[in-house]
């Protein structure tokens, strides 16, 4: 019985002591805090860890959940500096560069140098978990950003934190949030929305005015703007248009003003805004010069013209497309309706964030879009791709293949092979002796604002085997400019080769003919018998008209001669002065003057040969 009660005491003093220690061990950890937001290009996030206790488990675990972000994460001490880390960054890159080091192991030492702890991939695919172990009795810093990508493009997207006291089973981003408080956003130093950008450019006649594409905007942001002229005689103007093109704010319209600057506060979630800077009028007469443009987010500071470029980008910058194309083969040159065939390859390079995706989403680094579902990828990014154009195409362009690569980093080439005809404006002056330009012009169907070319330099090219057989193809050139369309001025891709003619088709068809007509027509001088000759420079006449009407279905009709049409119109000539010659010494002949006959004649037989040349040299100094 004693026993009994004994047992029966125990097991009540035991259970009041777990009772009572259960609430000071849930004080203690198992603290879950769930933190989500936007990380654009280069921008980084802090979050204040107030009040941290010497020993206390600190787990965190950040993945993506839009854009193709890759969260790293930082823990920092308050004297943490963004700028500084920046700072060192490029100079780290810089000196990896130049000391042929590994870029990558570089940069982990400076994150060590700014980090007490740091974690990129540890979270499972391109998420990133860490556990930290407070070291002292302090405030600390949670800082998250998006990994520097290989091809140099920041990463960006919606992240969510789950950041947890004493809770490891955060590390699997599993663990379900408490309602507790552990991070706070540091508005101060990462104030939400809030962005600075700078941009210069100029007008010309050639180009009086432009514009910038602007970010998205969500609802009660304010966008500043101002611009001031830095150069030449400029009177700037501003103008804000919405996705219609109508006008939503305006600046210095008049010109009254050397400086022109607006702010417009969104009233909702909006998007496609474009803010156009035109030059104005001084007397009824348009300015010209270099400008500064100052955007700001909700940075009112932009109109005081001293803000400094911060935080999210405001504009986007007109997207570099590499273009390059390989002349595979030319199937036609017809020379009469001046167009040439071809088959060719087109491919198209750029890197666009828009176009960028969570990796995770698709476990794939990159999609495939052939013919059959190019459509869907048009559709998914609401067709915003480079656009072209084929300038001088005639008629229409058979794509037998096409593909397109996105990968994870908004980096898209496209690809394609395809037959059509290209208008050549031939020029025919020194044929068969010309060397003729065939070009192909790509343009782009966006204004140069939106999309600019540069040139795939190890693509372009004409292939070895491009089955042309009258042309040499040599001496390939690729321009990039801009051309002024009725869109705007774009940018234009031009691919030109130079191409002489095999000319052992002219020398053995045209030219060896010609010159045994010219021999034949000057050994008759060398006959005594006129009447003969009469009938052999008949004959060679009749035989030089035939000779000259097989070569006109060779070349289309002119509006000018060419050199074989002037050497052409000499020989007929001659040769039908050759004919009036003999005539005229057989009269001679018959009215019994041998003597002035013989002596003429002694005479033309080595004067004829050099009227050929000495007119032919003449040819030749006018056309080439």
């Amino acid at each position: 019985m004693n026993r009994t009660i004994g047992l029966l005491l125990t097991i009540f003093v035991f259970g009041i002591l777990a009772f009572s220690a259960s609430p000071a061990s849930a004080q203690q950890g198992g603290k879950v805090q769930e933190l989500t937001g936007m990380i654009e290009p280069g921008e980084i996030i802090i979050y204040d860890l107030p009040s941290l206790r010497k020993g206390q488990h600190l787990h965190f675990h950040a993945s993506t959940i839009s854009g193709n972000l890759d969260p790293i994460i930082f823990i920092t001490d308050t004297a943490f500096d963004p700028n500084m880390l920046e700072a060192d960054v490029e100079s780290a890159m810089d000196r990896a560069a130049q000391e042929d080091l590994d870029p990558l192991e570089v940069l982990d030492e400076v994150r060590d140098q700014h980090a007490l702890a740091w974690d990129d991939d540890s979270g499972g695919g391109l998420s990133a978990a860490l556990t930290f172990i407070v070291p002292e009795d302090g405030d600390y810093r949670l800082v998250i950003g998006g990994v520097l990508s290989i091809s140099g493009i920041h990463t960006f997207g919606e992240y969510r934190i789950l950041a947890g006291l004493n809770s490891p089973e955060i590390l699997e981003g599993e663990a379900e949030t408490t309602g507790d408080t552990i991070a706070i956003l540091d508005v101060s130093a990462t104030p939400p929305g809030i962005g600075i950008q700078e941009i210069t450019g100029s007008l010309s006649p050639e180009k009086p005015s432009t514009f910038v594409e602007l970010y998205g905007f969500k609802e009660d942001e304010t966008l500043y703007a101002y611009l001031q002229p830095t150069s030449g005689d400029l009177v700037p103007t501003l103008l804000l248009v919405n996705f219609i093109n109508k006008p939503i704010r305006s600046s210095n319209l008049e010109g009254n003003n050397t400086l022109a600057s607006l702010e417009y506060t969104f009233q909702s979630e909006s998007n496609n805004y474009l803010l156009e800077i035109a030059s104005c009028c001084e007397d009824s007469v348009l300015t010209y010069g270099d400008y500064r443009l100052l955007l700001g987010v909700n940075a009112p500071e932009v109109l005081s013209g001293q803000a400094q470029p911060q935080g999210r980008a405001v504009a986007r910058d007109p997207i570099p497309v590499g273009a390059g194309l390989i002349l595979e083969q030319i199937i036609n040159v017809d020379q009469q309706s001046e167009f040439f065939t071809v088959v060719g390859s087109f491919q198209m390079e750029w890197i666009d964030p828009a176009l960028a995706f969570a990796p995770e989403s698709c476990q794939c680094e990159f999609k495939v879009f052939n013919d059959y579902n190019i459509d869907q990828f048009l559709a998914e990014i609401n067709n915003r791709w480079p656009d072209f154009t084929f300038r001088n195409q005639q008629g229409p362009r058979w794509i037998q293949n096409q593909s397109i690569v996105q990968f994870h980093d908004g980096h898209v080439t496209y690809s394609e092979r395809f037959t059509t005809d290209f208008q050549v404006d031939f020029d025919f002056r020194q044929f068969p002796f010309d060397t003729q330009q065939f070009v192909i012009y790509i343009d782009s169907v966006f204004p140069e604002e939106f999309v600019q070319f540069f040139n795939l330099e190890e693509i372009s090219a004409v292939s070895s085997t491009t089955g042309e057989d009258e042309f040499i193809l040599q001496d390939l050139s690729v321009e990039i400019s801009s051309t002024s369309t009725s869109k705007g001025i774009v940018s234009s891709y031009m691919f030109s080769f130079e191409a002489p003619r095999h000319l052992s088709y002219y020398i053995f068809r045209i030219f060896v003919p010609i010159l045994l007509i010219i021999l034949i027509s000057w050994m008759t001088f060398f006959l005594k018998n006129y009447t003969h000759r009469i009938e052999v420079a008949s004959a060679n006449l009749l035989l030089f008209i035939a000779f000259s009407f097989s070569l006109a279905d060779n070349y289309p009709r002119l509006g000018y001669l060419t050199f074989l049409d002037a050497v052409m119109a000499i020989m007929f000539i001659i040769n039908a002065l050759v004919i009036v010659y003999n005539v005229w010494l057989r009269r001679l002949e018959m009215n019994d003057k041998v003597d002035t006959v013989e002596r003429i004649d002694n005479i033309l037989d080595w004067v004829y040969p050099l009227i050929y040349i000495a007119l032919l040299g003449i040819l030749v100094i006018w056309f080439f």
